[in-house]
């Protein structure tokens, strides 16, 4: 699995696109947080970081599955997908060795954000007002919702060999799986069962482990979420045997 890990992750820094999505995503949240004047934190008056926190997980809905179309898609455009399963690996090994991948590329995406931070830190009157517990919880929610995004996107990749339709499956999935719970408990006909059908989504775990508050019911929901989209995407690898 390392091995694959170590091939992928080298194969996404080797991309071009890897590159693009990644600079696209720092200037997008460099631009909402330090030059629009609606969501500046100059403007703002507050030193937080609740722009970055807002705006992320709608970035990490493109970004993601444009750095996961590729995963398994192109391994079956290029016929090469027969040839990696008969390595002396299991299907379980090869999805994860790509699924960490991309994760960890991901969260390379996140780390020059911390230079967001420190700057809020230091702009704060006085320097260092900033509920760091909040930020933390907030990171730590943005790598558990790039897990979770990052396990459709591979799911999504596997189920097509054209890497278009991969990014779009990817994307409408995690758009679906992140607030489409909302939308759906905000149509006035379910009653008392609009609170338990918006805690299926993505968003309402996401806003409670950004308060600072690590609830292991938020960490077990994305943890299976993500276990749910590894086993589909190993079901669906299985399925040429069938």
């Amino acid at each position: 699995m390392l091995a694959i890990l170590k091939k992928e992750f080298n194969g996404f820094l080797n991309s071009l696109i890897a590159y693009i999505v990644i600079t696209v995503f720092l200037v997008a949240i460099g631009m909402f947080m330090w030059v629009f004047p609606e969501s500046s934190v100059l403007e703002y008056g507050f030193a937080d970081l609740q722009t970055l926190f807002n705006m992320a997980p709608w970035l990490f809905l493109f970004l993601i599955p444009a750095i996961t179309m590729r995963t398994f898609a192109e391994e079956k455009r290029e016929g090469t997908i027969e040839l990696l399963l008969t390595k002396p690996i299991t299907d379980l090994q090869l999805i994860l060795g790509k699924y960490f991948a991309a994760l960890l590329l991901a969260i390379f995406a996140l780390l020059p954000t911390l230079l967001y931070y420190f700057s809020v830190y230091k702009l704060g009157n006085p320097a260092g007002n900033i509920d760091s517990a909040a930020v933390v919880g907030s990171y730590l929610g943005l790598v558990f919702l790039a897990g979770v995004f990052c396990a459709i996107g591979v799911f999504a990749s596997s189920v097509s060999d054209n890497q278009i339709i991969s990014f779009v499956i990817a994307v409408f999935l995690c758009y679906i799986i992140y607030t489409g719970f909302d939308l759906i408990a905000s149509v006035p006909v379910w009653g008392s069962y609009s609170y338990l059908i918006s805690q299926l989504g993505i968003a309402y775990h996401y806003d409670a482990i950004s308060k600072g508050l690590i609830d292991s019911r938020d960490v077990l929901y994305f943890l299976s979420v993500i276990s749910l989209m590894i086993l589909g995407t190993n079901l669906v690898l299985r399925s040429r045997k069938w």
